[in-house]
């Protein structure tokens, strides 16, 4: 009954590193007793329903409501107007003047107008309205759990920007919705739909890689003074506020979701135990001081502590792989995400470029680095790659994202992130705090698939069943 006892502590938070405040009943609990105990806690319940691979009911016309029309979600509209068998039917944003915006793009382009909602709570409205599919959220991020789930629980499928949820709660208040109403929740992460991140993974999965045995990502981007200080950049400072209450990794997933899709995490393997240290703050503070000194408006953020300016988290999985992932927003070092696959037959490396693969102790040439691109860029790549790159969005893999899950949902076909994707990348950025908090003490990482892991198969990176979804001409937008 050890094991029991242990997975028990496990999900109380007791060994794991966490700050545990225990009622006095559990402060007494002995070995014998805690091996009596009933596990209650979300991970050791029986799996409801398994979302990974489920292929929904067809919708040959997906009707959509896009919530957040700030600088993520203005690009999302305009990129959704190019794809055949997509309606707008419902814009949404706080500011009525942003909605006015994207209507007018609609008007210009040839769609219909939409139904329109604004205001603080608009977005449950438009979660709420008959003639919607799929709700497709660019909000600040402590929407996005709340929107997520009151979409799901309206028969409509949500689709949502980077991280899903900020807390281990709202990541299986996902999982369980999603689960019981069967309709997807999928975490938007752009960045494994780009060229390089697709062409590794197709490779990993040809075996040129052999077995992976760690990987690395990271978001390292300097953000401060043309976004965090920005008045004009994130709505009522928000994204500066979540750089004042939290210190940890805050944005993990456009350097994670690819390199787990390549060691298959949630699909034969997961994530099992994380460990998490974060710098001091080095420049967030002293560039608020400076900034209130001859602006009133930055008064209220100056003499306040920042997260440190560079969090690194170890995670190891289920079969002793090891991933690593960076956060820093406000050092000046040049845009990386890292991106780094190491197996025992290869190993691939785009941050800083240029993108590289090598086969032992060089790296291949250019002219052969071609020839993987043509043997081995997956069929979505060859079929919508250079219309994406028209289109635009981050060099064109914004646009393949929106494409592929639209051509998901028009023909019934599993998405290639599921709400255990979504919530378990997620995750780090509450267990990195935590670990932070706590020295760098390991933190065990929920398994969101309760078991099914081990059984799930690898998403789909074939077109087999779909690739049908037309693209509008370019010239006509």
């Amino acid at each position: 009954m050890k094991s029991n006892r242990r997975n028990f502590l496990r999900y109380l938070g007791i060994g794991t590193g966490t700050l545990v405040t225990a009622s006095p009943a559990i402060a007494r609990v002995t070995t014998d007793e805690a091996d009596r105990l009933p596990f209650e806690g979300p991970e050791f319940q029986a799996q409801p329903f398994n979302m990974c691979g489920y292929a929904a009911p067809k919708l040959p016309t997906v009707r959509i409501a896009v919530i957040g029309l700030g600088m993520r979600g203005s690009g999302a509209v305009e990129r959704l107007c190019y794809i055949d068998g997509v309606e707008i039917t419902v814009l949404c944003d706080k500011d009525p003047e942003r909605v006015a915006k994207m209507q007018a793009h609609l008007a210009k382009v040839g769609r219909p107008k939409a139904a329109e909602f604004s205001g603080e709570e608009g977005w449950k409205k438009a979660c709420e309205h008959k003639e919607v599919d799929l709700v497709y959220t660019p909000t600040p991020w402590h929407l996005h759990t709340p929107i997520c789930l009151h979409a799901m629980n309206n028969g409509k499928h949500a689709a949502t920007e980077v991280p899903a949820a900020l807390t281990v709660e709202d990541a299986w208040k996902l999982v369980e919705t999603s689960e019981r109403t069967r309709k997807h929740c999928m975490m938007l992460e752009n960045c494994c739909y780009d060229f390089f991140e697709l062409l590794t993974l197709n490779m990993v999965r040809n075996g040129l890689f052999g077995e992976v045995v760690h990987a690395e990502g990271a978001y390292i981007h300097d953000l401060s003074k043309e976004y965090l200080f920005n008045k004009n950049a994130y709505t009522d400072m928000w994204r500066l506020k979540q750089n004042m209450k939290h210190n940890g990794n805050l944005y993990p997933t456009h350097g994670l979701g690819p390199i787990a899709q390549c060691l298959n995490i949630n699909r034969g393997d997961k994530m099992d135990h994380m460990v998490a240290m974060s710098t001091n703050d080095f420049s967030l503070g002293i560039m608020a001081n400076e900034l209130a000194k001859t602006d009133d408006f930055f008064k209220p953020y100056a003499n306040k502590k920042y997260r440190g300016n560079m969090n690194t988290t170890l995670i190891r999985t289920n079969l002793g792989k090891s991933m690593m992932v960076q956060h820093d927003v406000s050092t000046p070092r040049p845009y990386s995400r890292i991106h780094l696959v190491s197996g025992t037959k290869a190993v691939a490396q785009k941050w800083p470029g240029p993108e590289r693969i090598g086969f032992g102790h060089s790296w291949i040439k250019d002219a052969e680095l071609k020839e993987l691109y043509a043997k081995y860029s997956p069929e979505i790549v060859k079929h919508i790659g250079e219309i994406a790159k028209e289109v635009g969005g981050h060099g064109g893999m914004d646009f393949i994202m929106d494409w592929r899950l639209i051509d998901c949902l028009r023909n019934g076909l599993p998405l290639d992130q599921n709400v255990y994707d979504a919530a378990s990348w997620s995750v780090v950025v509450p267990l990195s705090e935590q670990s932070v908090n706590n020295r760098s003490k390991s933190i065990d990482v929920p398994d969101f698939t309760r078991g099914a892991w081990k059984k799930n198969k690898p998403h789909d990176i074939t077109l087999a069943g779909g690739g049908n979804t037309g693209v509008r001409k370019i010239a006509n937008q």
